[in-house]
């Protein structure tokens, strides 16, 4: 298959990986940070091993663009709204997922990453540890505190409008 080829059937998953990052509402920027991975991929073209999946590749390579961004840029938006999904759901079902997805933009951007390149993606842990160019055990420790985090949350939602995060305990002792 012409390298070409290769990289166009990627581009859905690396545009969902950029939307992620920046936020549904910044699509035109999530387009530009798929551009600029391609086009250093094709770029550096000789650095890929042919033996090794091109997603995770791809991956590290935007991820490494948006490090090299997110220094002076705004923090990402929340997502507002889903893309369509292809089958059609039952309502109950879209509005789990709708809550799920705003639960999960509530992590920090790096369980966030993680949760993106393995749940969503089906990257392997090595593959998603490569992509972001951390140790194999940080991503399934990553892994592991985002799904504690997400489960705490849908098991003791908070009201509406109020932060998703735990509140801080007091320890007997130790106020000023």
């Amino acid at each position: 298959m012409a390298s070409r080829e290769l990289l166009v059937e990627q581009i859905p998953h690396l545009r969902r990986y950029a939307r992620v990052l920046l936020g549904h509402a910044r699509v035109d920027e999530a387009d530009d940070l798929v551009q600029d991975t391609l086009e250093r991929a094709c770029a550096r073209w000789s650095l890929w091993q042919s033996q090794r999946s091109l997603r995770p590749w791809l991956f590290s390579i935007m991820h490494n663009l948006f490090i090299d961004q997110l220094a002076g840029a705004p923090a990402a938006q929340a997502l507002d709204e889903v893309d369509e999904p292809q089958v059609a759901a039952q309502q109950e079902l879209r509005l789990e997922a709708l809550g799920m997805l705003r639960l999960v933009q509530e992590l920090t951007l790096p369980l966030r990453e993680v949760v993106l390149l393995v749940c969503v993606e089906g990257l392997a842990y090595r593959e998603a540890a490569q992509a972001l160019g951390i140790p194999i055990g940080t991503v399934m420790s990553r892994l592991s505190r985002a799904r504690a985090q997400l489960q705490q949350w849908t098991q003791h939602p908070t009201p509406a409008g109020a932060a998703a995060r735990p509140a801080l305990q007091v320890v007997a002792g130790s106020t000023p």
